[in-house]
C-alpha cells in the first residue's frame, strides 16, 4: 500500500504577523537583509510560511524583546535560538518548569486532556482560593504554556485549546467573586480591555479576577478594543480606570505608545494603567504605578482609595 502523501501546511504572512507579533514590513526587510525568512509564493505570488519557519519567527521576536539585534541572532537554527532564549530568560521559567504540578499540567494539554486538566483546574481553585489560584498557578502555568508553544513545543490548536478551556474556569470564578464581594456600589471602576494590536486575552482574566477580589467594580471590553472605543466605554461606563493587558507578542514601544495615546486622550481623570510580560518590558518609561504586576493589584487598588479619599475631602 502506498502511502498518503501529507499536505504541508502554511500561514499567509498576515497570519504570521498575528501569531508572532512581527509587523509584515519588517517580515519582508528581514527577508531582503537575512535571507530569512523563506517564504514560499502561492499562485498569485503571495508569501505562504511554512509552519517551521513561524515557529523560529516566535522564538526571534521573543528574543528582539530581551534586546538582541537581528543582525546577530537571524541566522542561528531553532534550537540554537530556544536555548539562548532559555539562558536569557530571569530564571522564573526555568523554575516554573521544573514544578510538578505545572509539568503535569503541560502534559496534559500535550496529551489533549482538557477534560482532565478543567478538573484538576476546578480542585485547585477550590483548594487555593481565588487569589493564590490565579498567582501560584494560572499566571505561571500560561506563562510556561507561552514559553513553550514560542519554542515549538506546541501546536497553535494546543494553545487555544488551553486558553478555551482556561477562560471558563476563570470567567466562572470571577462570577463567583463577584457574588461574595458584591458590587452595588464597589469602587474603583475599572475598565478592562486590549488594543487592536493584542488578542490574548488571559491576562485581562487573570487581572480581573483580583480587581474583583479587592472589591472593584470591573467591566470587561474582551480583547482587540480600538482606542476609540475605549474612551467612549470609558466615558459611558464612568469609569475610573482603564486597564490594559499586554502579552510578549507586543513590541515595549508599541505597548508605551498605545498608553501614553490613550492617557492623552481620557484625560486626568481616568488613569491608565498597563499589566503583562510586554508591558513589564516598559515599566521604566510609565513609571512604576502605571504598570502592574499581578501580585501589585491590592496595593495599586488600595493606593487608588487612599489617594481619591483625599482629593474628595
Amino acid at each position: 500500500m502506498s502511502e498518503v502523501p501529507t499536505t504541508a501546511v502554511f500561514s499567509s504572512i498576515s497570519d504570521v504577523e498575528r501569531e508572532t507579533g512581527v509587523p509584515k514590513e519588517t517580515l519582508r526587510v528581514w527577508e531582503r537583509r537575512y535571507n530569512f525568512p523563506q517564504p514560499e509564493r502561492d499562485a498569485n505570488g503571495e508569501r505562504q510560511y511554512p509552519l517551521d519557519q513561524v515557529a523560529r519567527l516566535r522564538v526571534v521576536k521573543r528574543l528582539l524583546d530581551m534586546g538582541y539585534r537581528p543582525g546577530k541572532i537571524m541566522q542561528l537554527s531553532t534550537e540554537e535560538l530556544s536555548n539562548m532564549a532559555s539562558k536569557s530568560g530571569t530564571g522564573s521559567i526555568a523554575g516554573d518548569a521544573d514544578d510538578p504540578v505545572l509539568r503535569q499540567c503541560l502534559a496534559m494539554i500535550k496529551a489533549h486532556q482538557m477534560h482532565e486538566l478543567r478538573q484538576k483546574m476546578a480542585q485547585s481553585l477550590l483548594q487555593l482560593g481565588l487569589r493564590r489560584f490565579v498567582l501560584e498557578l494560572v499566571a505561571p502555568l500560561t506563562t510556561l504554556v507561552g514559553e513553550t508553544w514560542a519554542a515549538g513545543g506546541l501546536a497553535i490548536f494546543e494553545e487555544h485549546l488551553f486558553a478555551e478551556m482556561l477562560q471558563s474556569v476563570m470567567r466562572n470564578a470571577i462570577f463567583s467573586a463577584n457574588q461574595q464581594v458584591g458590587h452595588a456600589d464597589a469602587v474603583p471602576r475599572i475598565l478592562l480591555t486590549t488594543v487592536p494590536q493584542e488578542r490574548h486575552g488571559l491576562g485581562l482574566l487573570m487581572a480581573e479576577a483580583l480587581f474583583a477580589l479587592e472589591g472593584a467594580h470591573c467591566v470587561s471590553l474582551g480583547v482587540q478594543t480600538p482606542l476609540t472605543d475605549i474612551v467612549e466605554a470609558a466615558r459611558v461606563q464612568h469609569a475610573d480606570i482603564v486597564a490594559l493587558s499586554f502579552s510578549s507578542v507586543m513590541s515595549p514601544r508599541a505597548a508605551i505608545d498605545n498608553v501614553i495615546e490613550l492617557q492623552s486622550r481620557l484625560g486626568e481623570r481616568v488613569q491608565v494603567w498597563a499589566g503583562g510580560s510586554c508591558a513589564a518590558l516598559a515599566r521604566r518609561q510609565l513609571g512604576p504605578n502605571r504598570v502592574l504586576d499581578l501580585h501589585d493589584i491590592d496595593t495599586a487598588v488600595a493606593r487608588w482609595r487612599v489617594q481619591n479619599t483625599a482629593l474628595a475631602s
